[in-house]
């Protein structure tokens, strides 16, 4: 009886791409999952055939040998499917399946890839209006300079492990499934080092406090991430370097409060100037100063909006506004003739320059009265 095509089994041409192959691998393993499927034998068995398939396919010199030679490429345990056997480990099935949402596929040079780091930096409110370049000092791994992050000594190299053949991962056969390891001889490297480089004792990498140059660009808010792609840690023996993220923090302000793009700002206005009306000066973020108009009898609380005085946005997304919020201030420490003034004041004042007072006051014996009653 011959065997299924391998392309038929996964249900493209031979003319797919390894994307194609990928990806009508992953929908048909998810649908014929053991794990979805309990106690259904035929699921099982379909599993194993795409399984075995794809572990051809997704190979290009297996792929090669078998658009060559077929099926007898892998007879004789020439490195196919034993028998139709479940070859297909839980390991290489997850990773299939999920390795481009979880940060790339183990193996390779990705188990050797640096750490990322992080860095927190607390900027002013004037630096984030204005944008800034700066330096900042990380204490990190870098590739060490001897053996230029190889980890072995000058005229040594790195060899293959002897017991994951430097693959590095073992499997062992547990019930159902073939489960893998990292390999115990190399520690999931896939190479050995017999003669270590001195310098960073076999690791590739040493220490060192770096310096690096940073921009903050315009209109950054609190919690804002910055990430420099490969400044993170170095890798383990040449392995890719990890990334460095940079999170930002803004300062209080003396002045200032933001939201968003909008900036707040309290201003206290004497007690002349609100009954008669005037104009007061108020900073900027930027440095400038900017006239507000206050009109007669303003109150405490009112707002005065300045368009485009406020935060830029980042990338060039507009300005926001300032508003300034008016705190009528009550004179303190007056003298005998200010306080006579003031009296003098209030015996000429009546109802009508109080309003608010009066209809307060006036709502507040209704409420007495309704007590009484």
């Amino acid at each position: 009886m011959s065997k299924q095509c391998f392309y038929e089994i996964l249900g493209v041409s031979r003319e797919a791409g390894d994307k194609d192959i990928k990806a009508s691998y992953r929908k048909l393993a998810m649908k014929c999952h053991p794990d979805r499927n309990p106690g259904d034998e035929k699921a099982e068995h379909k599993f194993k055939e795409i399984s075995a398939a794809y572990d051809i396919l997704k190979d290009e010199q297996k792929r090669a040998a078998y658009d060559q030679f077929g099926h007898a490429a892998f007879e004789n345990g020439a490195g196919g499917p034993q028998g139709g056997g479940f070859n297909s480990s839980f390991a290489d099935v997850f990773d299939d399946l999920f390795g481009d949402f979880m940060g790339g596929r183990r193996g390779g040079q990705s188990r050797n890839r640096g750490s990322d780091l992080r860095y927190n930096m607390e900027i002013s409110l004037e630096d984030a209006f204005q944008g800034k370049k700066t330096d900042i000092h990380v204490p990190t791994s870098v590739a060490c300079e001897a053996c230029k992050g190889s980890g072995a000594e000058d005229n040594s190299q790195p060899v293959s492990c002897p017991t994951c053949h430097g693959r590095g991962k073992v499997r062992s056969q547990q019930g159902f499934f073939t489960v893998e390891r990292a390999c115990h001889t190399c520690h999931g490297q896939g190479r050995i080092i017999k003669d270590p480089c001195r310098s960073c004792n076999g690791s590739g990498r040493v220490q060192k406090d770096r310096s690096l140059s940073v921009n903050i660009p315009q209109g950054v808010e609190e919690g804002t991430r910055i990430r420099l792609a490969g400044e993170g840690e170095a890798g383990m023996r040449g392995g890719p370097a990890g990334d460095l993220y940079i999170f930002l923090s803004i300062a209080p302000h003396d002045l200032f409060q933001r939201d968003g793009m909008d900036l707040f700002c309290r201003v206290p206005i004497s007690l002349v100037t609100a009954s008669l009306g005037g104009q007061i000066e108020v900073p900027t973020v930027g440095g400038a100063r900017a006239r507000i108009a206050i009109p007669e009898g303003t109150q405490s609380g009112r707002q005065f909006r300045l368009r485009g005085k406020g935060m830029p946005g980042l990338r060039g997304q507009g300005k926001g506004d300032l508003y300034v919020q008016s705190v009528i201030e009550t004179p303190v420490k007056l003298s005998r003739r200010q306080k006579d003034l003031m009296r003098q004041f209030e015996a000429a004042s009546s109802d009508k320059n109080n309003p608010e007072s009066a209809g307060f006051f006036a709502r507040v014996k209704e409420f007495w009265g309704e007590l009484k009653d």
